[in-house]
């Protein structure tokens, strides 16, 4: 983007950059060549309001691609995926005239019950920002800015407006800000939009340490940090945090605001200047929209991006994919009238959509249907269709049920993830009546399989895949895709059993991030908690053998790991090889394995590929809250390629060097750190044993292992109540030497 410096104008006109004019776009200066820009709804698709629209109907935007949301590509698992998504968009949106994308989010799935899980990817940091990553380089290539959002801990839908996310650092940045890290660092997008809650008890909006201190001093981000819509509490505070703009406008209100502190010397016109401009330099995406949207070649890249996405949880006996010929019972009403978005600020208006039944129609040769359940409700015809759907299920070889949630949408959280009772009551009906029984999901979220899992032959889980969903799930049922999604999220067996049960979503203003680190599969592998899916399952029409793993150290603290695939079926298929890493190594408690790296890749029947992944310094690291860095702790780590996050297929240890692990010694360090530090603890062996009164030491020659039983105690305590004769000067000298 172009250097624009705004410094010089009028006070009033630098501080009306930094609100919109009105909804949507932003103010001009056209005597400084500062030109409005345009900022819009995404991730997956361009919600470009018709003017004069109110801006709270969702419903009345214009025509645009719905492509696959992000809980289907977190599925993927495929960087190309991601960024071919985040082109499309962008080609949209400079069609349409869009300078700024809102999206991607990258927030966590911390809990399968947040209402816009659907608009995120996973419950693993890593897997999230690599996504996000590709997305907006896909997205900025085509000259158009992307807004990550929502920054940060924004995990509930709940009481989203006021809520305190109550967690620690080392959550925060090992889990909740990791994926925000990568994007930043790696595709510098243009903007990144705060989050409406508070983290602990402070707006995101006027965070300072997140906005400015870690956002900009420790990433390095240049761009334009920009409020959710209506997130701004306290306007003049933001700016001096670091948000740049607020949207969308208040008439000039918030405006005045800051005039009015600048001129009264309550705030810095430093920050005036910094935020103009850096807003002043997004006027260098403008773009005139024009030139037609391919609707034709993105309905057909939405297709192909959706079956990537899909993951094949259950095949019995291969009854996927579908025999030619043979007859075929459609059932469900999801089946014509499809879930393919969720609702809220990113439901787009599609060019079209695809309807499954159509889809399976027009590649099946004897293709009957029955309704099944109603998706506006229970009626009075309920049993009817139950029995309807009974004898067209019993008459086919295979019927195919098509099953979901009611709905998902932006600003309420779910209650639970049972399916409707009576989608569950007809699937069963139906698995006791067809020969084979496929069950396909739609949804935003995780859905219980319980009650109906073992009494069918194959489920496939097809999430919310865009506008051309039923296309991608036909292409599937069929063979025309080989299946190659893996779950980005764990399937529990109850919801009870999920890390964060206890703590969701809050109470009082305040939702305590209990389960710490322990996300997702981190907490069930670490607990040895039984789930009906774990992360990163997948199955495929064909199979895949992990023939070897080498493990060569690159570094003190890096390494590659050398894996080699086979595929050992008859068809071509794609493989995701997954990293993780597990260790005990360091003073805190590590999950029982962590993904650190990953890619996908294609086999031919028979192919053996080889492929090095790197390890980085951060896939071995842990946060330190006292010394306030990433450390690699000194010890043992275990590098192993997982069919998923419980199923291991191979590994290998490595010892790494690390970091010394000791920190600077003070007063009111344990006195045990002080023992065993390599340099200053033999020389306060030594002076204790001058220091020590002689009812001390006889004290401790009687009891060899007292120094061990008060190491908790800090040193100020021990050395008072030893009765040692310590100087101030010798004990300086000990905690300058520990530096």
């Amino acid at each position: 983007m172009p250097s624009i410096d705004p410094a010089g104008l009028p006070l009033e006109q630098k501080v009306s950059l930094l609100s919109g004019r009105d909804f949507w776009t932003t103010k001009p200066v056209e005597a400084a060549g500062i030109a409005p820009i345009v900022l819009t709804d995404g991730p997956h698709g361009i919600r470009l309001q018709r003017d004069g629209t109110d801006h709270l109907d969702f419903y009345d935007s214009l025509p645009a691609t719905c492509l696959p949301p992000a809980v289907a590509v977190g599925s993927s698992w495929d960087v190309e995926v991601a960024r071919r998504l985040g082109a499309a968009v962008g080609r949209e949106a400079r069609a349409l005239g869009v300078t700024v994308v809102l999206g991607p989010g990258v927030n966590i799935k911390r809990s399968p019950l947040c209402g816009r899980n659907f608009e995120y990817y996973s419950e693993d940091p890593l897997l999230a920002g690599m996504l996000g990553a590709a997305h907006v380089r896909g997205l900025q290539a085509q000259g158009v800015g992307a807004s990550v959002k929502h920054f940060a801990a924004n995990n509930q839908e709940t009481d989203r407006m006021r809520i305190s996310a109550d967690v620690d650092e080392r959550t925060l940045r090992e889990i909740y800000l990791a994926a925000f890290e990568r994007i930043v660092t790696e595709a510098r997008p243009a903007t990144v939009m705060t989050s409406y809650n508070r983290i602990n008890g402070t707006p995101a909006s006027q965070h300072r340490w997140l906005l400015t201190d870690v956002l900009r001093g420790e990433w390095g981000f240049a761009g334009v940090v920009v409020s959710d819509w209506g997130g701004v509490n306290d306007r003049v505070a933001a700016l001096a945090a670091g948000l740049d703009l607020q949207m969308p406008g208040t008439g000039g209100a918030s405006d005045a605001e800051i005039v009015r502190a600048v001129r009264a010397g309550a705030l810095d016109e430093a920050h005036v200047d910094a935020s103009a401009r850096r807003v002043a330099a997004l006027s260098g995406l403008v773009t005139e929209a024009g030139g037609e949207l391919p609707v034709d070649e993105h309905h057909a890249l939405a297709r192909e991006l959706a079956a990537d996405c899909v993951v094949l949880l259950r095949n019995a006996d291969g009854v996927l994919p579908l025999a030619r010929p043979s007859r075929i019972a459609v059932i469900g009403d999801l089946a014509t009238s499809p879930r393919f978005q969720g609702g809220g600020s990113s439901r787009i208006n599609p060019t079209r959509v695809d309807v499954p039944l159509d889809a399976i129609r027009a590649l099946g040769e004897s293709v009957t249907y029955a309704q099944g359940y109603r998706t506006d409700g229970p009626g009075d015809d309920r049993e009817a269709l139950l029995a309807r759907a009974v004898r067209t299920a019993a008459a086919a070889d295979v019927a195919i049920v098509f099953a979901g949630v009611d709905k998902e949408t932006e600003g309420v959280d779910r209650e639970h993830i049972a399916l409707p009772a009576e989608q569950v009551a007809l699937i069963r009906a139906v698995a006791a009546a067809a020969p084979r029984t496929v069950v396909v999901l739609a949804g935003g979220g995780v859905m219980s399989l319980e009650g109906w899992h073992d009494e069918v032959d194959a489920i496939l889980a097809g999430w919310l895949l865009g506008q051309a969903a039923g296309g991608a799930i036909a292409d599937v049922l069929f063979g025309v895709v080989n299946p190659s999604g893996h779950l980005a999220e764990t399937i529990p067996l109850r919801l009870a059993d999920t890390p964060s049960y206890l703590n969701f979503p809050g109470e009082a203003g305040h939702v305590r991030y209990g389960e710490g680190v322990m996300v997702g599969y981190r907490y069930y592998q670490t607990v040895e908690r039984t789930v009906r899916y774990p992360f990163g399952h997948g199955l495929s029409y064909t199979t895949f053998t992990t023939d070897a793993l080498e493990v060569s150290l690159t570094g003190d603290d890096t390494a590659t790991a050398h894996v080699t695939v086979t595929n050992t079926g008859g068809r071509t298929g794609r493989h995701v090889i997954q990293v993780y890493v597990a260790t005990a190594a360091g003073p805190v408690r590590r999950p029982a394995r962590e993904l650190r790296t990953f890619t996908k890749i294609t086999l031919r029947p028979g192919e053996t590929r080889t492929v090095d992944l790197d390890l980085d310094r951060r896939a071995f690291a842990y946060y330190d809250i006292e010394l306030h860095r990433w450390v690699v702790a000194p010890g043992d780590y275990t590098i192993q390629v997982g069919e998923n996050s419980a199923h291991i297929v191979a590994e290998q240890s490595v010892a790494l060097t690390g970091d010394s692990g000791h920190r600077p010694l003070s007063l009111d360090s344990p006195f045990g750190d002080w023992l065993h530090h390599p340099v200053v603890g033999p020389q306060l062996r030594r002076s204790l044993g001058g220091g020590m009164t002689e009812q001390s030491r006889k004290a401790l020659e009687q009891n060899p292992d007292l120094l061990e039983s008060i190491s908790s105690m800090p040193i100020r305590q021990v050395l008072s109540m030893a009765g040692t004769r310590f100087r101030d000067e010798e004990l300086a000298r000990l905690m300058e030497l520990s530096r």
